[in-house]
């Protein structure tokens, strides 16, 4: 999934940068979906015009940030733009502390677990230690999710005030992902205030078939969630019952303890 950078209004502040922000946007224009473009498809891609699609490539190519291929001279991103992310994993402090606790989480429930952020109205993988049997869905580090129809997401919403979770639900584009998908606002809460009163909600193949997840909110120094912790528990090996009953304590431990440590950080 690739949320394209929303261009803002440019009377909003003197300061703002407009360059930058058009620059950015084509960085974020490129996709699974838009691995590689034409100057065209820059501008329709970025929402920009054709002349600021020239020189924001131009100016990138130069920077070693997109290249064009030899041979159908279309433009796709180079490595170089991975340096921007991992500096943002590498400067982040609760990918520090949350590691050795999925890795212990992984270690005695044997299943994928991880730590996403939020950002906007998904939520965003920023640690990840993968179980050694199968895991129907590949998510990489920088993979983003819905939060209204995924464990971590609703476990995040979850911990924030009832009307600030009511705003981003009503804003949020709430797709059918699977036959599993819940979209309907009134259930969806319903699943918020299930999560605050058991300490984790769950996704039941909602966003992808095969695939089943718990998820707890990592909740930060003023009472406030800065990120979640979901393991993934998928339907060829669980039911839902089985998953509640034998990963729920070992989840909630882990997010406690993370939550813990991240106070104790200020």
């Amino acid at each position: 999934m690739n949320t394209p950078l929303p261009l803002l209004d440019e009377e909003a502040n003197p300061l703002f940068n407009q360059s930058l922000e058009k620059g950015l946007a084509v960085l974020c224009a490129f996709s699974a979906q838009r691995r590689s473009m034409t100057l065209a498809d820059v501008a329709v891609a970025a929402d920009i015009s054709k002349s600021s699609a020239q020189r924001m490539v131009f100016t990138l190519e130069q920077l070693g940030f997109v290249r064009k291929h030899p041979q159908t001279r279309r433009y796709q991103l180079t490595p170089r733009v991975m340096r921007i992310g991992f500096n943002y994993l590498a400067a982040n402090a609760l990918i520090d502390l949350a590691n050795p606790y999925l890795s212990e989480l992984t270690n005695v429930t044997t299943e994928t677990t991880c730590l996403t952020e939020p950002d906007g109205l998904e939520m965003v993988y920023v640690a990840r230690f993968v179980s050694a049997q199968f895991v129907p869905v590949h998510m990489p580090i920088g993979s983003r999710i819905p939060m209204y129809c995924t464990a971590s997401g609703r476990a995040w919403l979850s911990a924030l005030p009832d009307e600030e979770a009511l705003a981003l639900l009503r804003v949020s584009d709430r797709v059918v992902h699977t036959r599993c998908t819940i979209t309907d606002e009134s259930a969806i809460l319903a699943e918020l205030n299930q999560a605050r009163q058991r300490g984790y909600a769950v996704n039941r193949e909602e966003l992808f078939l095969g695939d089943m997840t718990l998820g707890a909110p990592v909740i930060g120094s003023h009472g406030r969630p800065v990120a979640a912790v979901h393991i993934v528990a998928p339907t060829s090996r669980w039911t839902l019952e089985e998953a509640e009953s034998r990963l729920g304590r070992s989840l909630l431990a882990c997010a406690r303890s993370l939550s813990n440590s991240v106070r104790a950080l200020g």
